[in-house]
């Protein structure tokens, strides 16, 4: 590959990467009424298998590129995934969204932590600074009152759980096909959500506004999504992927605002403002 080339993609990977922070943050704002009107297990088994026919029939050829190789770390990857789904809607069957948002979050503190003790990386103290920028920017975005149960212990194995998919993507992707991987990880989260769904049983989604949701979540937040993650943390850092990554909620916080309805407080601005800082400062450390 050549230099010019390769530092187009360093330079391209952090803003690629905000994109699917934006989709996270919309899909979490459109799905609240969708997951009222189904179960959740059903409701991410519709997604996950809607996502992976759609991106088959874009790319039938992908198939031959399933080597022994690229299948078993990509289906590693996708456990680590399917278990933070599903750990994350337990917990938020049990909690707040709010604080469910923020346990979630904690992944940000969660993926250099790892990444210095599975990877041997050193995080630097500047990149730990905007570490706990993010996080107390989470915090103060996302809490409104404060009690710790079994929600939240179960959104902080979600948590544990993302942050190992951060790391298994920053060692497996570089020089895998970021298409086949997110077919392979999303066919494990598939049947990981499947076989949630059998003690209650699979319905398919019941009218047109849940279909409308499933089909977003399926194609923008989940198959365009992790391509571009895939693909993106094949030239960033673990670290650097959580911070830009926990744009999610502010994102989530704008669209909640333009078409949910809902107000944003002083305190919330202010988390907002910190989670952006922390990003921006990652990324500009990144294009240098």
């Amino acid at each position: 590959m050549s230099t010019a080339k390769h530092q187009w993609k360093l330079q391209m990977a952090p803003w690629a990467l905000l994109t699917v922070s934006m989709a996270w943050g919309l899909a979490f704002v459109v799905m609240k009424d969708a997951i009222e009107r189904q179960s959740v297990n059903n409701f991410l088994f519709t997604r996950f298998v809607l996502a992976i026919v759609v991106m088959v029939l874009i790319r039938p050829r992908v198939i031959k590129l399933f080597t022994k190789d690229l299948v078993l770390r990509a289906l590693a990857a996708g456990v680590f995934l399917g278990f933070g789904y599903i750990f994350q809607t337990l917990g938020l069957a049990r909690t707040g969204a709010a604080i469910t948002g923020f346990v979630t979050g904690l992944y940000i503190v969660l993926t250099p932590l790892f990444a210095s003790i599975i990877l041997r990386q050193r995080v630097s103290r500047f990149t730990w600074i905007c570490v706990v920028i993010a996080t107390v920017g989470l915090g103060l975005l996302s809490i409104h009152g404060w009690s710790v149960g079994l929600g939240e212990l179960l959104t902080f194995i979600s948590a544990i759980f993302y942050a190992l998919h951060i790391i298994a993507l920053s060692k497996w992707s570089s020089g895998r096909d970021a298409y086949a991987m997110t077919v392979i990880q999303l066919s494990m989260c598939a049947l990981l959500s499947g076989l949630a769904s059998i003690p209650g049983g699979y319905s398919p989604p019941p009218d047109f506004g849940v279909w409308s949701v499933v089909i977003f979540t399926a194609v923008f937040a989940t198959a365009i999504a992790f391509i571009v993650q895939t693909w993106s943390q094949a030239h960033m850092s673990a670290t650097k992927v959580a911070v830009i990554l926990t744009m999610e909620v502010v994102f989530a916080a704008i669209f909640a605002i333009i078409f949910g309805g809902e107000s944003l407080t002083f305190q919330s601005s202010i988390g907002g403002v910190m989670v952006v800082t922390a990003m921006y400062l990652i990324v500009m450390k990144e294009e240098k």
